[in-house]
């Protein structure tokens, strides 16, 4: 598989597919994608960050794909310190200054979902920088709640952990859901 495939593939799907629930978009990327992932877990596809282009089919393998085919999973999440590290080396090269905004917008999605409140700084001021103030408005509601709480409260009883009464109050009060 070529990173141009996973690009390519996730830019024809759009944005309604993107940020909705959709168990035949899941489905269809489960089938086309699933061993991929599996072998980008395993650090096989790492090569591909050796390009801005490639880093980008990376980054949509790792960290989007993995919470669409494995929603409702800890595996959904199993990728992300892996994600992290690899777009912290991105940036630091200034692959996301090579892509055209509305693609160098997904290199910066693993800090926008790590619950680590440095990362989530460092998201929304390069969303701002480069521009892109909607993303930056969704990664500043981000930070909020990492900010507040130290995790996303409604990962919680998918990994397992006890909420505390503020999370659950906060979930019950319609709490972003992510």
């Amino acid at each position: 598989m070529k990173p141009e495939c996973m690009v390519r593939f996730w830019h024809e799907a759009g944005e309604e597919r993107w940020f909705t629930k959709n168990a035949a978009f899941d489905g269809a990327l489960a089938v086309r994608f699933g061993a991929a992932l599996k072998e980008a877990r395993l650090g096989h596809y790492d090569h591909w960050g050796d390009t801005p282009q490639g880093a980008l089919g990376l980054v949509l393998l790792l960290d989007q794909v993995s919470r669409n085919i494995h929603r409702g999973s800890p595996l959904a999440f199993a990728a992300d310190a892996k994600s992290l590290s690899l777009a912290r080396q991105w940036i630091g090269k200034g692959y996301h200054q090579n892509l055209p905004p509305p693609r160098a917008r997904w290199l910066l999605m693993p800090f926008e979902h790590a619950e680590d409140l440095d990362a989530q700084h460092r998201c929304v001021a390069l969303f701002g920088t480069m521009g892109l103030y909607d993303m930056a408005h969704w990664a500043k509601l981000h930070l909020d709640i990492i900010a507040k709480f130290g995790r996303f409260p409604h990962r919680n009883a998918v990994l397992g952990r006890k909420s505390t009464p503020e999370e659950i109050a906060f979930l019950r009060s319609g709490g972003f859901a992510g």
